[in-house]
């Protein structure tokens, strides 16, 4: 299987204005490829929101930013009716919801009513204004950043809207040589202007087509079901250890997104067939935010990634 000549082209486009952050890009083009939702963390200044609004640029789609703020309204995310005097009636005013990328800038800023507003337009793709119902343009994708939960004036994201999003992906700090290469290109010109768009809405949907017929093997299947089952049940899958660490385990879900973003990810490689590599390289992005910490494992500065390393690396057994 070739990959598409544009996923190559984005990523050019894309180290135009983005130093280093390789994973975070190859992470973009997961979701994008497998049509799920992305959550970035990181600290401010990291080129989160940069990112996602370059890779819309690229893809010539149309992008919509929503900063969240203490004070939004659900209304000021999806939109509301308003009065026309002129006609006696009420108008539909659509909100910001209403584009292909949607940028939702520091989502745990907001409180838990504002970010379940998303919870609707991330599931079924549709929005219900009043008692009409809208369904969203495809390709539709929420790309959300926040900033780490103990920072002051933010708020945790529900379990059900964390679920929402198929990848959540950390972003760290560049090294020197990076930073400096990043003083160089901001001073030098405007970073947007410098991207190119390369692909459009049509090729993303005929690539996600071919990304669908690439093969899982059941022998990989059920590596992905001993993973997500050894989060639910460590004492059965050799992770006594963690038994009183891990609150919940990760959701049906969760193995349906390893799947769909291993097979992005093969499918990115020019395979059509997925392995278990694939499968190790995208699961702490997919598990790290449905694996539910108990008060003692915070105490014991205990992560969600400490436990999928042990899994991967010791209990659960590669086909």
């Amino acid at each position: 299987m070739q990959t598409p000549s544009f996923i190559q082209d984005v990523r050019q486009e894309l180290s135009k204005v983005i130093i280093g952050q390789h994973n975070m890009i190859n992470r973009l083009l997961i979701g994008l490829m497998s049509n799920g939702h992305m959550l970035l963390e990181g600290v401010p200044g990291l080129a989160k929101t940069l990112s996602i609004k370059s890779l819309a640029k690229c893809l010539d789609l149309r992008f919509s930013r929503i900063q969240f703020t203490p004070d939004l309204l659900p209304a000021d995310v999806t939109g509301t009716k308003v009065y026309n005097q002129e006609l006696n009636k009420f108008d539909v005013r659509k909100g910001p919801i209403f584009a292909n990328f949607i940028l939702a800038d520091e989502i745990n800023r907001a409180p838990a009513k504002v970010q379940s507003a998303l919870l609707e337009a991330m599931q079924e793709r549709q929005v219900t204004i009043g008692e009409q119902t809208f369904l969203l343009d495809d390709p539709f994708l929420v790309l959300a950043t926040q900033n780490p939960i103990e920072q002051e004036g933010t708020y945790p994201l529900p379990e059900a809207e964390l679920d929402r999003f198929m990848l959540k992906i950390k972003i760290d700090y560049p090294n020197e040589m990076e930073e400096q290469l990043i003083i160089r290109n901001q001073i030098k010109a405007e970073p947007l202007e410098q991207i190119l768009v390369v692909t459009t809405g049509e090729e993303i949907r005929a690539a996600r087509k071919l990304v669908r017929q690439v093969v899982v093997d059941e022998k990989i299947e059920q590596y992905i079901i001993r993973i997500v089952f050894a989060t639910r049940f460590p004492e059965k899958n050799g992770l006594g250890d963690f038994k009183n660490k891990i609150s919940y385990g990760a959701s049906p879900r969760a193995s349906i997104y390893l799947a769909m973003a291993a097979k992005a990810n093969a499918f990115m490689d020019g395979r059509d067939y997925v392995t278990p590599d694939d499968i190790k390289e995208i699961c702490k992005d997919v598990l790290r935010h449905r694996i539910g910490l108990t008060y003692e494992a915070q105490a014991d500065r205990v992560t969600s990634e400490d436990i999928i390393d042990e899994l991967l690396q010791k209990k659960v057994k590669t086909p």
